[in-house]
């Protein structure tokens, strides 16, 4: 009777571990670090891929600006998402949605990290083509 309430009582101790585990999931932060990535790998895709298909004569730094700007422009982007995650997790949303929310979020967050730097390949080889 005693080993049989000891159970009980370490199997409910155990999960109750578990759902205050999941409950205590940091969503802003783990955004944050899927934009910190995100960022660093559309860096690195801006530099070897858009930079590698620029053909430039001489010593040109337009490349660079241009880099700079197509860096710039993506910065935003992962600030408002942060913002919005420091807002949404404070919203006492369901778990469930939150995490629905944030699949999407991240998912949307790596398509434009990693499309992103081949689509402006794209955009420059149309346009040299043009002019």
């Amino acid at each position: 009777m005693v080993a049989a309430a000891s159970r009980d009582t370490g199997s409910k101790a155990s999960s109750g571990n578990i759902l205050t585990t999941s409950g205590d999931v940091q969503w802003d932060k783990k955004l944050s670090n899927n934009c910190a990535f995100a960022l660093l790998t559309y860096t690195l895709l801006q530099i070897f891929v858009v930079m590698g298909s620029l053909e430039t004569k001489g010593m040109s730094v337009a490349p660079y600006f241009g880099l700079l700007l197509l860096v710039a422009i993506i910065i935003p982007v992962c600030r408002k998402y942060e913002q919005r995650w420091q807002t949404m997790a404070k919203s006492g949303l369901t778990h469930q949605s939150i995490n629905a929310k944030y699949r999407k979020d991240q998912i949307v967050l790596w398509v434009l990290a990693l499309g992103l730097p081949f689509l402006f390949v794209a955009i420059f080889k149309v346009a040299a083509t043009m002019f």
